[in-house]
């Protein structure tokens, strides 16, 4: 059965998701890669004779259990993803590491049009839960679906919230589907299952070792359109997740706290380095990403309100244009002093007409 060998893919010794798509895209299937010889392995981008005696010699017992794995997700209604499958996740198909196989248990959509990934500290603060709580509730009239950990504290709070608003939620584990891990968060993964689901790469007996939590993080980060980080410490998960979404090039984003609180230490990190982008609310991603959509009227006062505006500030905007522009720039081109025009950019973007990127770089909201 073709479903057999590519479970048993996951099995061979000394191949990893790197290697494997590397075999698949040589031979074109996985049941090729079990009956190829060893000089046609040796002809494989990266496998070379040490790689190649390895694959020999598991074959047999990667099939063997293959077919076990086969047996407990057929007893269990488990859906196998193959990464050339099409309900495969498609943006976590374009990272380069991503896992060849998922096993997935649930309702949601995988290639929902809004993913949003929510990660954090396990010891979460109230500030942490109101956040989450208030997140989940902007965004329940979004369309979206939320991705996280099923871990302590952030992660937890953010699959409640969505549940208690109606949004979709998955949980990608660290460990197989014959478990849930921790145990206390089983009623959770069981709403889950009827709304969202519980997503993994491990196969069933895998227990949750320490080494696989920031292994499955790239699954949370890849794929997501955006990664939001509540609370986060100076290390940990969260900030690894951060790091790998930002590889993958995908939106972060971060709610700053104080620089006294040790669960801010990271989120205040990361928007320092520009590696994640401040958000003080849920209404702040919706228009980063994109999703707002006003209403007519509210379209049209945004659109009379610079006529009202002081000279300074109408003069500052007609500047801008509809282009983006350095502070400096700006100071040339509106004939501002640094002083008038410090303050006139903070008017306009406590206003809201005024977005801020990295690097002193201004743009109309």
């Amino acid at each position: 059965m073709r479903i057999i060998h590519q479970i048993a893919l996951t099995y061979l010794d000394a191949v990893g998701d790197v290697h494997a798509k590397s075999l698949l895209d040589y031979f074109g299937s996985a049941e090729a890669v079990f009956s190829a010889g060893p000089e046609a392995l040796m002809m494989v981008p990266g496998i070379g004779p040490l790689i190649a005696g390895q694959i020999l010699k598991s074959r047999s017992r990667a099939l063997f259990l293959a077919e076990q794995q086969l047996r407990f997700v057929e007893k269990y209604g488990v859906q196998v993803l193959f990464y050339t499958d099409e309900r495969y996740p498609y943006r976590l198909r374009n990272c380069h590491d991503a896992p060849v196989v998922l096993y997935y248990k649930g309702t949601a959509d995988l290639n929902h049009p809004r993913i949003v990934s929510i990660v954090g500290t396990r010891k979460a603060t109230a500030y942490g839960r109101q956040l989450c709580k208030q997140l989940c509730e902007v965004l329940s009239g979004y369309n979206v679906l939320v991705i996280s950990g099923l871990a302590y504290g952030i992660d937890v709070s953010a699959h409640k919230e969505s549940l208690q608003y109606h949004i979709p939620t998955v949980g990608v584990l660290a460990h197989g589907l014959d478990r849930i891990y921790p145990a206390q968060h089983r009623p959770v993964a069981e709403k889950m299952l009827l709304n969202g689901g519980l997503l993994t790469e491990f196969p069933s007996g895998t227990a949750p070792e320490k080494t696989n939590f920031p292994q499955r993080n790239r699954i949370i980060a890849g794929i997501a359109d955006a990664t939001i980080v509540v609370e986060a410490a100076a290390r940990g998960g969260a900030l690894i997740t951060a790091e790998l979404a930002n590889s993958y090039s995908r939106d972060v984003y971060a709610f700053p706290g104080r620089t006294s609180d040790l669960c801010s230490q990271g989120c205040n990190f990361l928007i320092r380095t520009n590696r994640a982008g401040l958000i003080s609310n849920a209404v702040d991603f919706v228009e980063f990403m994109g999703w707002e959509q006003f209403s007519d009227d509210r379209h049209a006062s945004q659109l009379q309100m610079p006529l009202e505006l002081d000279p300074e500030l109408t003069r500052l905007l007609e500047a801008l244009g509809h282009s983006e522009m350095h502070v400096d720039e700006l100071a040339r081109v509106s004939h501002l002093s640094q002083g008038q025009l410090a303050m006139s950019l903070l008017d306009l973007e406590m206003l809201g007409l005024l977005a801020v990127l990295p690097g002193k770089i201004y743009r109309r909201a």
